[in-house]
């Protein structure tokens, strides 16, 4: 039973970890490169926060992922 929930618990951490990483490119790389053309770079405070935003929000994911891998039995 162990190695059945050890997979699971990796499934779900990898998941999650996937997740952030698609938090991090729908909040920051994109906002950034349509920014980046832009010769008159001005970010508006809403933007700045929704950025923000994603951001923690990844983080959250990411660390969820690293606590779920924390209840792998051994």
């Amino acid at each position: 039973m162990s190695l059945i929930h050890n997979e699971r618990t990796k499934l779900l951490a990898n998941a999650l970890d996937r997740l952030s990483t698609a938090s991090v490119a729908a909040g920051f790389i994109a906002p950034v490169s349509s920014f980046a053309g832009n010769s008159a770079f001005q970010m508006s405070l809403a933007a700045i926060l929704s950025t923000a935003a994603w951001l923690v929000g990844a983080l959250i994911l990411h660390l969820a992922a690293r606590r779920a891998l924390g209840g792998l039995i051994g």
